[in-house]
């Protein structure tokens, strides 16, 4: 008489396991499916997310091997490269149009700088996504209800970042700030994927052209002050995307 109660428990926990882990691995393959399909369209250049792993009931989760490729115009390498994106999100908000996220912790990722007289490789991405930013057109992402997605971000941090300034033999690679976000889109009740990808590469860029100019002169005496000119007059064009501000 016993086992029938115990075989029927166990049926249930078998059951009920078996459910999470289709629905973790469901959830992963649809952010992976969104950011494949959405990524390209918002940055206009290649990006690629390796996989993804969350669990529906805790809302924590990484992201694995994501990749953005270059502008048009430069080189066929990647603009950055991050291996690990640690996620944290309030339980099952990624069902509905509001996905509300504690945190997303990005650690040692990798850039890489190019430039040329006034322009950049990570300049030029940033005005891509700019000009999605503020457009009605743009693409947007939606939930089941047909509305759009909007993110708010509580909390992000970049650490333990490296740049690669140039090609070759002659690249120089060098530590970046850590750059720490908080409450990205919380004041407007969410922002748009383009939006949450502008305001991040913003931050993240003057990172980037910070931690070049300051060790543009390591690469040698006449190389390094052309190195250093150039990284500055693509700085300046990048601070010009925000009227001047860093």
């Amino acid at each position: 008489m016993r086992k029938k109660p115990l075989r029927l428990v166990g049926l249930v926990l078998a059951l009920l396991l078996v459910v999470y882990i289709g629905a973790e691995f469901f959830l992963g393959s649809i952010i992976k499916t969104g950011v494949n399909s959405l990524g390209p369209r918002l940055t206009q250049t290649k990006v690629v997310l390796a996989g993804a792993d969350l669990s529906p009931l805790s809302g924590s989760g990484t992201l694995r091997g994501l990749t953005v490729g270059n502008p048009a115009g430069w080189s066929d390498g990647n603009a950055f490269y991050l291996g690990k994106i640690h996620v944290a999100m309030k339980p099952f908000s990624i069902f509905g149009d509001h996905i509300v996220i504690d945190e997303i912790i990005i650690d040692e990722p990798e850039f890489s700088y190019e430039t040329r007289v006034v322009s950049s490789n990570i300049g030029d991405l940033l005005k891509n996504l700019g000009q999605i930013t503020g457009s009605s057109g743009g693409p947007e992402a939606t939930a089941k209800n047909g509305k759009p997605i909007r993110f708010e971000v509580r909390k992000f941090v970049l650490q333990g970042g490296k740049v690669t300034l140039g090609a070759g033999p002659a690249a120089l690679i060098l530590p970046m700030p850590p750059v720490t976000l908080d409450n990205l889109g919380t004041s407007e009740g969410g922002i748009t994927p383009a939006q949450l990808a502008f305001a991040v590469m913003r931050s993240v860029t003057t990172s980037i052209v910070g931690a070049t100019a300051q060790a543009a002169g390591k690469i040698g005496a006449t190389s390094g002050a052309a190195a250093l000119d150039s990284v500055k007059k693509a700085g300046d064009s990048i601070k010009n995307l925000f009227g001047g501000k860093k």
